[in-house]
């Protein structure tokens, strides 16, 4: 079995889980990683000198153990075969492919994540619609105030720019589009692109 790995990047509350589920639904043999799943204990965290918890940078995330299940994924997906029964009811394209979606606030600042995409997608909002989705959400431990404007923002145009300049082949996508006009034109792009993989 061949493999295509998806990463689904971009500012919070800019739609990535929202658009990673839609196309774990719809691709086929398709997986679902989420970085959320990775942060460290809460007692793990830094904390600055303003006593905000420091939750947007790579040390608040066990990378080691993301990049062990994705890794562990490869690892399954290429020794995976079909029957014979299968290949010939099913199409070529969902016999020989593996999706996998990973998503997540920052994928592509880790060169041993970002090494394994095969297409990379960046979820963009401005800073307004930004901060009026985070307010309307629940975390825990929850936001203290001037937590977005302090660190969240900061934190996501200081990745936002370091990341543009070491990492190429992002696909950007304007998060305030309507949810079905952003899953279709990134379905049909992997759509695309992975048909190669069977020619």
């Amino acid at each position: 079995m061949k493999t295509f790995i998806i990463g689904i990047g971009g500012v919070t509350n800019g739609g990535k889980t929202t658009l990673a589920k839609k196309l774990l639904q719809s691709l086929p043999n398709c997986s679902l990683i989420s970085q959320d799943d990775y942060f460290k204990p809460e007692a793990e965290v830094e904390t600055d000198e303003r006593g905000f918890k420091q939750y947007d940078v790579l040390e608040a995330l066990n990378m080691d153990a993301m990049m062990t299940s994705v890794h562990s994924w490869i690892r399954h997906s290429k020794d995976v075969e079909f029957s014979e029964e299968k290949i010939k009811t099913e199409s070529q394209f969902e016999n020989i492919i593996n999706f996998l979606v990973i998503e997540g606030f920052l994928l592509y600042h880790y060169m041993p994540l970002n090494d394994v995409f095969n297409r990379r997608y960046f979820l963009t909002v401005s800073y307004e619609e930004c901060k009026k989705r985070r307010s309307t959400r629940v975390y825990e431990p929850p936001d203290p105030p001037g937590y977005f404007d302090g660190h969240v923002w900061p934190m996501y145009l200081k990745h936002k720019k370091q990341m543009e300049r070491v990492v190429r082949e992002i696909v950007y996508l304007d998060g305030t589009k309507l949810e079905d006009d952003i899953f279709s034109y990134v379905y049909g792009d992997i759509r695309t692109a992975a048909q190669q993989l069977t020619t």
